[in-house]
């Protein structure tokens, strides 16, 4: 029997910094976030970031905790559960870190007497620290655990036609009533050596603007290439002007060259340079998360205010929109019929 297992990110259990911390150092502690050998991991994670880090989290977390709990887990359960109507098979959701773990859905799913499980990422782009390290966690559970399961993987579906119109149809409705200069795509950011880990030929990734243009079996796992050219499907779908549209990047660590540019300054530029009436959209993501309601929704509008700007729109991810839920369940429906996985 099919089933699906749809995974996130995750979230701590509470806003206090006593679940912020464990939430953390699972999260940190990932090879495939902090890259480096796990005695230098352990410094830079156990040693210095979460001796401070947890009491801020923490309080961004509380800015945007709902009554429910977390946004990001409420919000993917809602999605969860819309897809689970519209499904013949059995419908799991676990998160990557956190109590809502991978190994607690995949029994979920053994007990209705699943024996083949499609995993699916909510990551519409492939990069090592979301959609990868979530298929080789999910990996390792199953052999640990599982071992007679078999899990086929759904591919990234950054550039999908139908996704794209899905996500394009959700900003025009977001962008209804909004009087816009410009249209910022801000993406999550990586270090730019996660690209060229990435890069299976290790000589196409140069990360100077060419690449991502020049066609190469690279750009199955490559975040940058993915980004941009999501943003010009949306653009082209949607019908925009080329320069009213614009990618950066968002989130970084600090003494590391990280993808730019960066979407902190994109914010300051834009209000000088007289662009003020701006639209945000953050579709790196399929849930409103810590990251879009708390550094894009509200800290992006305090620093784009600040610069000069005078109007800020935050476009909602997709959440549990009902035609994004349809084309998961259509996705699925593909899958447990024909085992066709959609074409990305």
């Amino acid at each position: 029997m099919k089933g699906v297992l749809l995974v996130n990110l995750g979230s701590p259990d509470s806003p206090t910094p006593k679940d912020v911390k464990p939430y953390l150092d699972e999260f940190l502690m990932d090879e495939r976030v902090i890259d480096v050998p796990k005695v230098l991991r352990n410094i830079i994670v156990r040693g210095i970031i979460l001796q401070t880090r947890p009491k801020k989290s923490a309080e961004a977390y509380s800015k945007i905790w709902w009554e429910e709990g977390s946004p990001l887990i409420v919000l993917s359960e809602r999605f969860t559960e819309k897809v689970r109507q519209q499904s013949q098979i059995p419908v799991a959701l676990g998160m990557r870190y956190g109590s809502m773990t991978i190994k607690n859905a995949l029994q979920e799913l053994k007990n209705k007497g699943v024996d083949e499980v499609l995993l699916v990422p909510l990551y519409p782009h492939y990069a090592m620290s979301s959609y990868e390290t979530v298929v080789v966690k999910a990996l390792e559970v199953k052999d640990a655990f599982f071992p007679e399961l078999k899990i086929t993987t759904l591919p990234a579906f950054y550039k999908n036609t139908d996704y794209i119109r899905v996500l394009s149809d959700s900003i025009k409705e977001g962008l209804k009533d909004f009087e816009y200069d410009h249209i910022l795509f801000s993406y999550h950011g990586i270090p730019e050596r996660h690209i060229r880990k990435s890069d299976p030929t290790k000589f196409h990734c140069k990360i100077d603007g060419s690449c991502c243009h020049t066609n190469s079996v690279a750009h199955h796992t490559c975040y940058r290439h993915q980004c941009y050219k999501m943003t010009e499907l949306v653009r082209t779908q949607m019908n925009l002007p080329e320069e009213k549209v614009s990618v950066s990047f968002q989130s970084r660590l600090p003494n590391d060259p990280w993808l730019k540019p960066y979407t902190d300054f994109e914010f300051e530029r834009f209000a000088k340079e007289g662009k003020k009436k701006l639209a945000v959209v953050t579709p790196a993501f399929v849930a409103d998360c810590l990251e879009t309601l708390e550094e894009i929704a509200m800290e992006g509008k305090h620093q784009f205010m600040e610069a000069g700007g005078e109007s800020y729109k935050h476009i909602p991810c997709l959440n549990d929109n009902d035609a994004w839920v349809s084309l998961m369940a259509q996705w699925i429906e593909t899958w447990e019929k024909d085992g066709v996985l959609p074409h990305h």
